[in-house]
Order: structure tokens, then sequence, then C-alpha cells
């Protein structure tokens, strides 16, 4: 593992012309641009806001910051692994053609949306700003909280690109997954309000020490939970692990699959 991050930190050049050309065609042709890189969070926001606080009558405070804070990396985790899953495929001439590591593909997607992810984020502290809710030291734990999702996100990229050269099926299961994953996840609701019985169902979920973690350094303003953490970094390290292992297996037959 340690040899092929030598590999892919050989290949850094490409790496980054991945992601630049991700990210300049991610709005190529749109009158707005790259400014739909603001507005697309900004709309979001708006219509989850209006849904939970007029229909579902979701009483917390400062909701709109709430939830935002949780659906922001959740837009980023999840359409970082809906766009990996087709990312071998639609780089297949690249790969009949020259050499290059494969694991460039998914890696320049994930990169890709943590970049626009960041972008995401000053909408979210202008909104806190004007809101009111202010900001406290606990946001220097916000690069430990980004890392453990960039490795975590990586690990589940790595798995669902190199399957779905396969099964193409996965790519149109994975999207009702994750929309069912969303909603099993306290992101536009709070933990307390979950059942006592059904409290340790939602522990289970491997993301929840992520989504928790960033609404204790950005809303509640505390200490992260330095135990769910830990777990959520070995959780995380366990996947990268299995994720290069299944795509090192699979990435022999890429070029006949394709």
């Amino acid at each position: 593992m340690i040899k092929k991050a030598k590999e892919l930190y050989a290949y850094r050049q490409m790496l980054k012309s991945l992601v630049l050309s991700d990210l300049r065609t991610r709005y190529k042709g749109s009158v707005l641009g790259f400014l739909w890189t603001f507005i697309n969070p900004l709309l979001t926001l708006i219509v989850y806001t209006v849904v939970f606080t007029t229909v579902m009558r979701m009483n917390v405070e400062h909701y709109a910051i709430f939830m935002f804070i949780g659906l922001l990396p959740w837009l980023n985790f999840s359409s970082s692994i809906l766009s990996s899953a087709g990312a071998v495929r639609r780089n297949s001439n690249l790969i009949k053609k020259i050499y290059f590591p494969h694991e460039v593909l998914p890696l320049s997607n994930v990169i890709g949306g943590i970049v626009n992810y960041l972008f995401g984020m000053i909408v979210l502290c202008i909104a806190i700003w004007i809101v009111g809710v202010n900001f406290s030291y606990h946001v220097v734990y916000f690069p430990i909280v980004l890392l453990l999702q960039f490795i975590f996100t990586m690990g589940l990229s790595l798995i669902v690109s190199a399957v779905t050269v396969y099964f193409r099926d996965v790519e149109h299961i994975l999207g009702a997954l994750m929309m069912a994953w969303f909603y099993f996840t306290p992101i536009v609701y709070p933990n307390s309000l979950i059942p006592e019985k059904y409290q340790s169902i939602f522990e289970a979920n491997p993301v929840v020490s992520i989504f928790a973690s960033y609404q204790d350094i950005f809303y509640y303003h505390r200490n992260l939970d330095w135990y769910a953490v830990g777990v959520g970094f070995i959780i995380a390290f366990i996947l990268l692990f299995i994720g290069w292992l299944v795509f090192s297996r699979l990435k022999r037959n890429f070029a006949e699959e394709l």
C-alpha cells in the first residue's frame, strides 16, 4: 500500500490535471458557470429548510444552520461516491492507451469533491455569521474531521469504481442506497429525536461520527467525541485497505471489460 501511495505521488501532475478538468467541466456551458458552486448548496439549503420547518415542523434552534452543517458534507460524500462509480468507465480510452495507476481516477473524484465542499463552506460560514451562531475555537478540529471523511470516502470510492466495471447495475442502485443512507444518518434531524430502542441501530452507522463531529464543531461548540472519532478512523482505514485490495484485484481486467 505504501508503494502504491508513492506511485500515486509520482503521478501527481496527472491527478492535478484530472481534478482541474473535473472542476472546469462540472458547470461548463452554463450561464453562471463557477457561481453554481455557491448557488447549488444555497438552493438546497432553502428547499430543505422550508420542508423541514414548515411541513415537518422541526423545532430546532437555528435549524437551517444545524441542517446545513451536516447536509453540506453529505452532498460532497454522496456526489463523490456516485461520481466515482463511473470514474473508470468514463476514462476507458485513457486506460486502454497509456499506463498509469488507475486509482488516480476515483481519487481525482474524491479530491474534486472535497475542493467543491470547501467552496460550499464559504456559504456556510457566511450563513453562520448572518444568523449570529458565532464560531468557537473548536473549528481547529475541522481538518481532523475532513481527513476522516476523505479516508472513508476514498475507501468506498475504490470499491464502487472497480465493481461497477463488472456490474453496471451498481451505478443505478447506488442512488437509492445513498438516499436511504442519508435518512438513516442524523443530518436533517438531531440525534435526540431517535427513539432510545433504535439508538444502537443508528450508532452502528459508520458515518454518524463524521457528521456528528461537524455538528459538534460548528453548532454545539464542544469538543469532539474522541472515542467515536477514533473508532471512525479505524473503520475508515479498514475500509480504505479493503478498497485498495478490491481495486487492485479487479483492475487487472479493466481493459478487457471496458
